[in-house]
């Protein structure tokens, strides 16, 4: 690993269907082809980020966040880290199942609940440059552990799903998180994924971004087109980098990682 201290970074948008899991992936992908060591975390009851992995049979897996999370809440010793953390060539994983959308309600009476998540990722990252939390599509109890736990966060924003609302939302949260729970959280940028290019469509909806956040949000110059050959790796648990790595998805989510990589 390198000297640099790890750094923590959630993807995050209350909407379904912006290419979180895709980043998330992707991302880690590139960065640990860039010689980072990487672990990925699935914090999403979905679990995309597992399946996408090769785990088509979550509830099959022993030990997921689900459990982690359980036994932080009960203030137990997590097991040692081979029982959790899965090896997927150069990447690790955290995966997870169903069970986790159980933890919202679990964490209802629990103290510092809002850390939880912390408590786990404090005991492993000193091990990783980059751990990579890919957040469930609410503005729940969750996003606010994956929000408490990292140190920046990325917001992948497609050009159908762009509401200024929406992202407004978000990003209020993010600062109320600041404020309360996790001071040193910033917003590394906005990531313009899944949009096709008529390129009319693209430059209208990056020029909205620009004039709503532009002057003090990072809105990140490498866009995400959108490929069928993302569904295609991901059917059989590749990153679209390692799938078609000529693939122009593949070129853009490369100059994504280096532009995360020099923040």
């Amino acid at each position: 690993m390198s000297n640099k201290e790890s750094k923590v970074i959630s993807i995050v948008n209350q909407k379904g269907g912006v290419g979180k899991t895709a980043t998330t992936l992707n991302l880690g992908y590139a960065l640990s082809e860039m010689g980072k060591k990487v672990l990925l975390i699935d914090f999403d009851p979905q679990s995309s980020l597992t399946v996408c992995l090769g785990y088509d049979n979550t509830d099959s897996l022993s030990t997921t966040i689900y459990n982690l999370m359980a036994l932080a809440t009960e203030e137990e010793d997590l097991p040692e880290k081979e029982k959790y953390i899965q090896k997927i060539g150069k990447l690790d994983l955290i995966p997870c199942n169903l069970e986790l959308s159980a933890i919202e309600i679990a964490l209802v009476n629990v103290m510092s609940r809002e850390l939880i998540l912390k408590s786990i990722v404090d005991e492993i990252k000193s091990n990783y440059d980059y751990v990579i939390i890919d957040c469930s599509p609410s503005l729940g109890m969750l996003t606010i552990n994956a929000l408490a736990a990292c140190d920046s966060v990325i917001i992948p924003v497609t050009p159908q799903y762009l509401s200024a609302k929406g992202l407004e939302l978000l990003l209020r949260n993010i600062i109320r998180v600041k404020k309360r729970i996790n001071q040193k959280i910033e917003v590394d940028g906005i990531l313009l994924t899944m949009y096709t290019e008529r390129m009319k469509l693209t430059k209208e909806v990056l020029s909205i971004i620009q004039d709503a956040y532009g002057n003090y949000i990072n809105i990140f110059s490498s866009m995400i087109p959108t490929s069928v050959k993302v569904g295609e790796a991901n059917m059989k648990s590749k990153s679209i980098i390692e799938y078609d790595p000529k693939n122009k998805v593949t070129t853009k989510y490369v100059e994504f990682a280096k532009e995360v990589a020099s923040l």
